[in-house]
């Protein structure tokens, strides 16, 4: 029966929990059918198989649910969670399962909450300029609908196409956009929320201010589905664009690259996006897209895009964003002059993942983030890290707001047992750095599972007991998404 199902797929990431907890029996399973239906909860191996890993390793991570449900309503999601908080089951909400930490795995078995059938637009509300939608739906659809209304969902992260609004805002997930347009979190006024006690509660609302207390909608944002499940949200959303204009700018290495960054910020430009890919990067994507882009001259390439209202003003800010390029060592500056062309600039970035997956399947895709000015500073050493471990790092991201995809491949010619060794201490080495650096080990893939031990060794211990005691007030029973982010000693 279902409770035989939950087989741990890897025992490296496994920590006790201080409490047991309970089993999915088959009493437990025909309850959930009487409050999902029975077409709703499954328990077959073959079926849950996929809920058992998001898009980190299957086998480092993985691990099985005792069973899928997947409800269409918030009551059905709330008696779930009554149910199992009465019976201290392990509850994991899920949304597309695209998140590159864990999150979303079911490190304890138990129930997993599939909030994929909760994918409606309650309200489109132009007058308050916002969004009311259930929490799976996926954000490239939301996106769509608006824009075909002249409106814009500016939060969204790069991976729009697979990913829910429920995870972006459990992840608080950010993107290219966010030097500009800032991420999730900023434009999630109101939230419905099922608690780790079963109860309904909606935060905040169609306001644009609200001082009534803490804020515990934005206390929600970012936690990573360990405070409750959200089922539906209230996104504020903008004007679209009217004019947008992107540049490709060649530069001799990554130091001139990233020296330009901080110059075209001080002018008062403030660009759309300023994505940068190191020669590695550029040379993977562009041969795994058989892309012709002049990448042989470029130690480094910055991808710029800026937008706004006035397509005059936009033009006049492309000018002045390339000649700043040129002044800080730029060999080449690229402007694309239709929208073929911005798709073409922009597969090279977005494709830079794909292509090291094709090169080697095994590797730790990092998301460093570290002061602006502290960009220059991190790039020698991921070269060094690189040459100490034997591995290939390459490094893109997010120049403009300092969050770095610093990435470990794995050579396919390395024994595994000798990457797994090599992996954690290069972690650790970039995650120290990266602090001194006043920096942080994530800026939008989260904490999860695959962080935990490295949060927990570099975060000030006051601010992971606040956080310790938030969750031991919301979650008495500790059933809500267990071991993501940090421990619980509950003994």
């Amino acid at each position: 029966m279902a409770g035989n199902t939950a087989n741990k797929t890897a025992s490296k990431t496994e920590s006790k929990p201080a409490r047991a907890y309970a089993a999915v029996t088959p009493e437990v399973v025909a309850e959930l059918r009487s409050i999902a239906g029975t077409g709703n909860v499954l328990v077959d191996e073959e079926k849950i198989q996929a809920y058992s890993h998001d898009e980190t390793s299957a086998e480092e991570y993985g691990h099985m649910p005792e069973v899928v449900v997947l409800p269409v309503t918030a009551e059905q999601v709330a008696a779930i969670v009554k149910l199992a908080n009465r019976l201290r089951i392990p509850v994991t909400p899920r949304g597309a399962g695209s998140g590159l930490s864990g999150g979303a795995i079911p490190q304890f078995g138990g129930i997993l909450v599939s909030l994929e059938k909760m994918n409606k637009v309650i309200e489109l509300d132009i007058d308050n300029m916002v969004i009311v939608v259930e929490a799976g739906m996926v954000t490239n659809d939301l996106a769509n609908l608006v824009q075909e209304k002249g409106l814009f969902f500016a939060g969204y992260p790069m991976s729009l196409q697979t990913c829910m609004i429920g995870g972006n805002i459990a992840e608080n997930a950010g993107g290219g956009k966010a030097v500009k347009y800032g991420v999730t979190g900023r434009y999630v006024q109101g939230l419905e929320l099922v608690t780790p006690t079963g109860e309904i509660v909606n935060l905040g609302g169609k306001l644009a201010k609200d001082v009534s207390g803490y804020d515990l909608t934005h206390l929600v944002v970012g936690s990573e589905g360990t405070l409750g499940i959200v089922t539906k949200a209230i996104i504020r959303l903008i004007g679209y664009p009217a004019a947008r204009s992107d540049l490709l700018a060649l530069f001799k290495t990554p130091q001139d690259a990233i020296d330009a960054v901080p110059a075209i910020m001080a002018k008062g430009l403030v660009p759309t996006s300023i994505e940068f890919m190191d020669q590695l990067s550029i040379i993977t994507s562009c041969r795994y897209l058989n892309e012709s882009l002049p990448y042989e001259k470029a130690g480094a390439m910055l991808l710029i895009e800026l937008d706004g209202t006035d397509p005059a003003q936009v033009e006049a800010d492309l000018i002045a964003t390339g000649e700043l390029c040129e002044q800080h060592g730029a060999i080449e500056v690229y402007v694309a002059e239709d929208r073929n062309t911005m798709e073409r600039i922009w597969n090279v970035r977005r494709n830079i993942a794909e292509a090291f997956k094709v090169y080697s399947p095994v590797q730790s895709l990092e998301d460093i983030v570290v002061p602006m000015a502290s960009i220059p500073a991190i790039i020698p050493e991921l070269e060094k890290l690189g040459e100490k471990y034997r591995m290939k790092i390459p490094c893109y991201g997010h120049a403009g707001d300092g969050n770095l995809h610093a990435t470990l491949v794995k050579d396919p010619d390395m024994e595994s047992a000798l990457w797994h060794d090599a992996e954690a201490a290069c972690l650790r080495e970039l995650y120290l750095i990266t602090k001194k650096l006043g920096g942080k080990i994530s800026g939008e893939h989260g904490i999860g599972l695959k962080r935990k031990a490295a949060l927990k060794e570099l975060i000030d211990p006051v601010e992971l007991k606040l956080m310790q005691g938030i969750k031991r007030a919301w979650d008495p029973n500790n059933i809500m998404n267990p071991g993501k982010i940090f421990d619980l000693d509950q003994s």
